[in-house]
C-alpha cells in the first residue's frame, strides 16, 4: 500500500539505521535497568528531613499462618504504611519454586515504587536465595561479599551500596547471619563485616537479621564497631507473635545525624519476624 502524497518521502537507509540503533540502544538500556532496579517514585528532595530505614526477614513472603501461601501484596503493605524510604530484605527469593518462581525483589520494587538491587547467597529449589535492598534513592557502586564460616552450613553474604542522602553519600549495607545452633560462624561473619568497613570513611548503616541476641559475642563484636539504634529494653522482634528475641538490628558507623525514632512493627500476619524501623534527621 503507498503512502499518502502528503507524508515525507521515506528515510534513507542509512537514516534507517540509525533510528534502528538508537531503538536497540533504548530497549537494551530499558531491559538492563529492569534487570536491577525499579522505581516509580522520584527520587526524594535534596533537603532531607526525615530518613526512614527498615530492616526486614519476610519469611520469602510467606505469612507463617498459611503455608502453602506466598503474599508480596502483605510484605509491600507493611513497606508501604511504614513510608520507609530504604528497606534490608532478608530470606528473598528469585525464581525458586516453592515461592512460584517469582522475582519476589523485583515484584516488591514495583509494588512500593522503589529502586532494587537483589544478592544471592545461595541456588534453593530451582532459583536463587539471599537478601535484597530497596530504596528510594539510586543504588550506586553495588557490591556482593561472600562471609566465612567455621562449620559447614548454608552460605552468607554481605550486599551494600552507595546512597546520596541529600548531599550526603553513605552506604547501606544488609545481611543475615548464620543460623545454626552454636556460634561459630556467626561469629566470623560479624568479623568480616567489621573488616570490611574498618577503614570506611563514608557513613555506614548495617541492617540485618543477626540470629544473636544482645549480650552475644556476636553483638559485642558489632558494638566495638557500630552503634545499635535500639540500646537498651529493645521490643523482640522473634517470633512475630509473642516475640522474645531481638535478634533484628539497624546499627551505624560515623553517622551524625540525629535519630527521631526507633520502632517495632507489631506485625503478626506477614512473615515469621516483626521489621524494624529507625528513623533520623539528615539535615542536621
Amino acid at each position: 500500500m503507498l503512502p499518502p502524497k502528503n507524508r515525507e518521502a521515506p528515510l534513507s537507509t542509512k537514516h534507517k539505521m540509525t533510528r534502528s540503533t538508537f531503538f536497540l540502544i533504548a530497549l537494551f538500556l530499558q531491559l538492563n535497568f529492569l534487570s536491577e532496579g525499579y522505581a516509580q517514585t522520584k527520587t526524594a528532595d535534596k533537603n532531607v528531613k526525615v530518613l526512614r530505614i527498615m530492616s526486614y526477614n519476610i519469611h520469602h513472603a510467606n505469612p507463617p499462618s498459611r503455608p502453602d501461601l506466598i503474599d508480596l501484596d502483605a510484605i509491600a503493605r507493611v513497606i508501604t504504611e511504614s513510608k520507609a524510604d530504604v528497606v534490608a530484605l532478608q530470606e528473598v527469593e528469585t525464581g525458586v519454586n516453592r515461592s512460584g518462581r517469582a522475582n519476589e525483589a523485583k515484584t516488591l520494587a514495583e509494588k512500593t515504587g522503589l529502586h532494587y538491587h537483589f544478592f544471592k547467597a545461595i541456588d534453593y529449589d530451582g532459583g536463587d536465595y539471599g537478601i535484597a535492598i530497596l530504596s528510594r534513592y539510586k543504588l550506586q557502586e553495588v557490591k556482593l561479599v561472600p562471609l566465612p564460616q567455621q562449620i559447614l552450613a548454608e552460605k552468607r553474604v554481605l550486599g551494600y551500596a552507595t546512597l546520596k542522602i541529600g548531599k550526603q553519600k553513605i552506604i547501606f549495607a544488609n545481611t543475615h547471619l548464620d543460623a545454626t545452633k552454636t556460634h561459630e560462624n556467626r561469629i566470623v561473619q560479624m568479623q568480616g563485616i567489621l573488616k570490611e568497613f574498618e577503614n570506611m570513611a563514608l557513613p555506614v548503616i548495617l541492617c540485618g537479621d543477626l540470629n544473636s541476641v544482645v549480650g552475644s559475642e556476636v553483638i559485642n563484636l558489632l558494638d566495638a564497631q557500630f552503634k545499635r539504634t535500639c540500646i537498651e529494653n529493645c521490643p523482640g522482634t522473634s517470633p512475630q507473635i509473642n516475640p522474645r528475641r531481638t535478634i533484628d538490628f539497624i546499627a551505624t558507623k560515623n553517622i551524625k545525624w540525629p535519630l527521631l525514632e526507633y520502632q517495632v512493627i507489631a506485625e503478626t500476619y506477614a512473615s515469621d519476624h516483626r521489621p524494624v524501623i529507625a528513623i533520623f534527621n539528615p539535615d542536621k
